[in-house]
Formats: structure tokens, sequence, C-alpha cells
């Protein structure tokens, strides 16, 4: 089928499949793909993931989880969509930033509450996200995904720029995608004036959302590199916005709530313990620029500050496991678990640190659980790795194919050591001839290698079947040298045939070597 009909068939299919539905909040008229219940499931799906994949809940202290929800409960009932299943969450992070996943699930992350004066800038922060949950913004996202899918015949929802993609792997993908979507101006600027009308209701100062704006607006003309790379990147300020707000502010009820002095109360804990993040961050810097002495020093900081983190004893793992100090680095990552054990981190940290001990069982029980938080291409290929030790070749195959998802570096070395395996298997899958007829009559056998990985010592049987019964020849064909990935060698054959016989003729063939080349 031509490219360009295909692609009509399959927009016209999307076409059929969605209904001519109004926005609940704009009221405009739009095609819905995604039906209230998929956005409901979706939402439901892929909260635990995200979470997981920005720092996980923030336990410290659970009142000031509870308070978040009490102020989002309390716009979301005067909001446009108020059936929806909302959901509010602090996350243990602190990059300034928060999201909204379709069907009312959000979260905020500590290093954002740390950074607004009152109630009334957090009730503009949650009111804007509500929005983006009710005013479909997130539907409508992967609604545009489905139809560049169809418009580009195969282009995944999955974005490779996505902070997270290299890291989740299999459906956690997706919520990826979700959370770290940039909105369109239209969708920010509606997010803004229906949120300031949701504080409205609800009795929170409206212009509560242009001093965050304008806050906003300063930090990012500073080029404040925490806020660049939290809310900045999904939710980009400008004056235009600072301005439309202004102008829906004076339009709204003069007066209503701050609280002030009741947000500085509830945030009181995560202020206290904001020089102890700061030296995490810190370490968390320095070992990223492989400074691991400033990073221990950091990181013993802030487990003085406050030993109650499961962060830093977490972090301290990971620098004792570059030091290769492996039963000490699990201790830390047990010690990280006993403060929360619903990190996935710690436990896929301790499994892989525990496979480097010996300990295969504890290994695998550590690295199924992390990979039950959360799907990553580490613990992933791990697992596979070690199912592939143990000789459970099927086992082996289905992790190392997730963690083959990735585009990080264990993801390449997934997609080799998936290859190889196929190749003890199945090297078929791998190693495809076709035929071709030459100009003077005779034959040639064209072997493809469809492995990710450079192949060397291949040899196949090859057979040649007229009209698929009558075998007419046979060769054992030895390719010499290396056939690197996409590569095809050409073996031309002495024998010659006419070109009424050649479209008769079917390759039937049987891989009986092939080994994955050694280094270059």
């Amino acid at each position: 089928m031509p490219r360009i009909v295909l692609v009509c068939v399959l927009i016209a299919s999307f076409a059929a499949m969605a209904g001519c539905g109004i926005n609940p909040v704009t009221g405009a008229k739009e095609l819905q793909f995604v039906s209230t219940g998929q956005e409901i499931e979706m939402g439901r799906s892929n909260y635990q993931p995200a979470q997981q994949s920005q720092g996980g809940t923030y336990l410290l202290d659970p009142e000031l989880n509870r308070y978040v929800q009490e102020v989002g409960v309390r716009l979301a009932r005067v909001s446009d969509r108020a059936d929806l299943p909302y959901e509010f969450t602090v996350l243990n992070n602190s990059v300034p930033n928060a999201w909204a996943l379709p069907g009312g699930k959000i979260a905020v992350n500590r290093g954002l509450l740390t950074g607004l004066d009152n109630e009334a800038e957090l009730a503009a922060v949650l009111g804007h996200e509500i929005v983006h949950a009710a005013a479909r913004h997130g539907a409508k996202g992967m609604e545009r995904g489905m139809l560049l899918q169809a418009g580009v015949a195969g282009v995944g929802l999955a974005s490779s720029s996505s902070k997270y993609a290299d890291m989740m792997v299999g459906s956690a993908l997706l919520g990826a995608n979700l959370i770290n979507q940039r909105y369109s101006r239209e969708h920010e600027l509606e997010g803004d004036y229906y949120g300031m009308q949701y504080m409205a209701r609800a009795g929170y100062d409206p212009r509560a959302a242009v001093t965050l704006q304008e806050k906003f607006v300063k930090l990012s003309a500073n080029r404040n590199s925490s806020w660049l790379a939290g809310l900045f990147a999904s939710h980009p300020p400008s004056q235009e916005r600072v301005n439309v707000n202004r102008q829906t502010a004076a339009r709204l009820p003069a007066g209503g709530d701050t609280g002030h002095q009741r947000y500085q109360q509830r945030i009181a804990g995560l202020l206290k313990d904001k020089p102890a993040y700061d030296a995490y961050d810190d370490a968390v810097a320095a070992l990223g620029k492989e400074d691991i002495d400033a990073a221990d020093r950091s990181i013993d900081k802030a487990l003085r500050l406050q030993p109650r983190e499961a962060l830093f004893p977490g972090l301290k793992g990971d620098i004792l496991f570059q030091r290769r100090q492996l039963r000490q680095a699990a201790d830390q990552y047990q010690r990280a678990i006993r403060l929360n054990g619903n990190y996935y981190r710690f436990h896929q940290q301790l499994g892989l640190v525990q496979a480097e001990l010996g300990d295969r069982a504890a290994a695998r029980d550590s690295l199924a659980r992390a990979n039950g938080l959360l799907p990553t291409a580490a613990s992933s290929y791990a697992l596979g790795m070690l199912a592939r030790r143990e000789h459970r070749p099927e086992e082996a195959r289905r992790y190392l194919a997730m963690a083959a998802q990735s585009d990080s570096a264990v993801g390449l070395q997934a997609r080799n050591e998936l290859a190889a395996l196929i190749l003890e298997q199945e090297p078929e899958q791998l190693i495809v001839p076709a035929l071709q007829l030459m100009a003077d009559g005779s034959l040639a056998i064209l072997t493809t290698n469809n492995a990710p990985i450079p192949l060397s010592n291949v040899t196949l049987q090859v057979v040649l079947i007229l009209d698929r019964t009558r075998k007419v020849l046979e060769r054992t064909l030895v390719i010499p040298g290396t056939i690197d990935p996409g590569d095809t060698y050409r073996e031309v054959l002495p024998d010659r045939i006419d070109r009424q016989t050649f479209p008769r003729l079917h390759v039937s063939y049987r891989v009986l070597r092939a080994v994955p080349a050694p280094a270059r």
C-alpha cells in the first residue's frame, strides 16, 4: 500500500474512533479519541510509577502531604470537573516542579514548596495543574501523538528527549511522556485563566497567581538552573502570562485568603531540613562530576543534619558502591530501605550489589522488588543476566528485551546480550539471506546482519528449492571477516539460471555458526 494511502487510512481510522465532544472547561468543540474512563485509568496506572521516577513520596512530614491534599481538594471541588478522582502528593525532589496526569493525579515537589510564599501561591500552582487535568490537556497531548503516529506511520509516543526516558522501560515510559510534555502557549494561558477562577471560587486571592508568575519571570531572567530544569521546562513563564493574569485578576472579586502564616507554619519542618537537602544536592552534583571525596563530605553532612531521610543513606551507598566497598554499600541501601521501603532505587542498587557479591537469590528478590515499583533498564538487565548465567534462556530473553527498550548505555548492553542469546538459540532471526539474479544470469546470495552487533564466523547452509518442492542446489556458505550491523555480504554462485525460472526459486537456509565479533 503506498505510504500516503496508508497515512490517510490510519488518520481516517482515528477519526472513525473519535467523537466530537465539548471540552468540559472551555466549552469548545473538539475531537476526542480518549474517553473519560481512559483518562482516569491512564492517571491511575501511571501515578505511582511517575512518582517513583521523580524521587518517590516525601515521607518525613506526613502532615505536609495532608495539607497539600486539603488545598488541592478545596480547589478541585469548585473546578469544572469536580467528579474526577483527584489526588495530590508531595514528591521527595529538590527540583522546583509540579505536574498533572490525566484523570486528576497531581504532584508537587518539595523543591517548589520552599520557593512559595503563601497558601494562595500554592493554590495558584495546584489550580493551574487541575486545569491541565480537567481541560484534558494531557489527553489532548496523547491525541496529537496518535495523529502524529499515523502521520509518520510508526513513531511511538515515547520521547527520547524525556529526562527519564533512558531510565524507564515498558509501560512506565507513557507516564514519563505525560509528565514531561511541554504545554502549548494556549494551554498555559488556559491553565492560568481557569485556575484563577477556581482560586476565586475557593476563597483564595487570585492576585497570588500574578505574584507567582512575576517571581517565575524574574527567576527565568536570572537563568536559575534548578527552576529551568523543573517547572520552567514544561510550564515556561513569560511576561505575557503576567500581563494576562493581571487582567484576569482585575475582573475577579477583590480580596480573598492568602494564608501566609498558615503556609509558613506548615512548611516549617521542610525549611528546617533545607540545609540537609542542600548538602544532599551538593553530594549528587559532586558525584556526577566524579569528585567522590567531596560527595562523601556533603552526604555525611546531610546525614548528620537529618538521619531520618532515606535518600541520604541511599546516596552514601552509591558512593561506597563506586569505591567498591560492596558490603558497606549494601548496609547503607538496607538502612535506606528501613527508612523507606517503597522507593525503587534502594532495592535496585541493593540488588546490583548483591549480584556482584554473588548472592544471586537475594539479588533476584531485590531487583524484582525494584522492577515492581518502577521497571528500569538497570534492574531488567541485571535480572536478565542472572537468568542467563543460571541457564534460564526464556526468562533472560524477556528481561533483556525489556532493558533493550532503553536508549541508555545499559540498553545498548542489553541489545548486545539479547542478540548474543538469540544467536545461540534462533540465529535465523538475525541473519537473513536473499536471492539475487545477476545481469549475466548467475545467482548471488545476499546475507544481511540484522543484529545490533557485528558478527563473525558466519556459516550458512543454503538450499535453493524450485516451486517450493524440488531441491536444485545446496551450498555451505562461509562469510569471511566481520559483518557489521545492517551490512549485507554478497556471494556470487557459479550457477546460472534463466529469468523465467528465477521467480520460482525459494531460499531455505540454516545458520550453522555465528558469534559476536571481538571488540575492535
